[in-house]
């Protein structure tokens, strides 16, 4: 099993003018302490459950590109860019751009996308769930288009592109990992087993559930689905001193019994530095072996 981290929130002691130098010390660390991955949330506004919209809340790609500057080897995404966000041919070209500036360490996390209040806030339009859907699998189709150097026109129910180029293309072939967000059981589901390499999950209860029919949409598909990496959302409270560890252990060791491959998870006090160093040197050597 792979740990990754999410920074999901910015809020942190010293204010604004701290926030960069805070953030490259957390990327810093986590990277040298073995996180896989490194990913950050694309909203414009904090969200309801974490705190009120007027937190500090930093835009993804271009955190992403900090993160990028700051670290050599954990991977870089979103968790997850709303497909309504952005045209689909430049959420294509920014991925692209963050998978050639990293060295090849770009991951598009995607999803149809929630946040009404945000959007409405600063001008985006929010579809209906409907066409939200619809817009998440054009965006799937023309970045897996774009990635493939194919610059025939693409027409859609929503998107029309006339050339899609991508020039210069993604270092990762065939193309960055796509991670589709969400368990919806008809349609996000479907799309993973259609689209994805990996999917992101709630440890919820039904977790298995959601698996299962994962697997039942792959074999609608012909899909293998031993290729899609499976990934759970977490959250990691390792302690003051970290005596939580061997327990968080523990509960991870019954997600990989369930299938999880990689878990990507909030830190509490992540601007504290500690917790990722006790997650790096207790819970990561400890679960590696898990899964295998």
């Amino acid at each position: 099993m792979k740990i990754g981290l999410q920074i999901p929130d910015f809020t942190w002691p010293g204010g604004t003018g701290q926030l960069g130098p805070t953030l490259a010390t957390v990327a810093r660390t986590a990277d040298d302490a073995g996180f896989a991955h490194i990913m950050v949330m694309d909203h414009f506004f904090q969200i309801g459950t974490l705190g009120p919209p007027e937190h500090e809340m930093l835009e993804a790609y271009t955190t992403l590109g900090f993160l990028a500057a700051n670290t050599s080897r954990a991977r870089l995404g979103t968790l997850v860019t709303g497909a309504f966000y952005r045209y689909p041919g430049i959420v294509a070209k920014t991925v692209t751009t963050l998978d050639v500036l990293s060295g090849g360490r770009a991951w598009l996390g995607i999803g149809a996308g929630w946040n009404e209040e945000e959007s409405r806030g600063l001008g985006i339009r929010f579809p209906p769930l409907s066409e939200r859907f619809e817009q998440l699998e054009e965006a799937l189709q023309i970045c897996v288009q774009m990635w493939a150097g194919d610059e025939n026109p693409y027409h859609g129910q929503l998107n029309q592109l006339e050339r899609p180029l991508n020039s210069p293309q993604a270092l990762t072939k065939p193309h960055p990992p796509i991670m589709i967000g969400g368990g919806g059981e008809k349609k996000t589901l479907r799309l993973v087993a259609r689209y994805a390499q990996a999917c992101n999950l709630f440890p919820r209860p039904d977790l298995g559930h959601k698996l299962a029919v994962l697997r039942e949409h792959c074999e609608r598909e012909g899909r293998d689905y031993d290729e899609i990496v499976k990934t759970a959302s977490y959250v990691f409270d390792v302690g003051p001193n970290g005596e939580k560890a061997a327990e968080i252990v523990d509960r991870l060791g019954r997600l990989a019994e369930l299938g999880i491959q990689t878990v990507i998870g909030s830190v509490r006090d992540v601007a504290r530095i500690t917790p990722l160093e006790t997650i790096g040197s207790e819970i990561i050597p400890a679960v590696a072996p898990l899964g295998s």
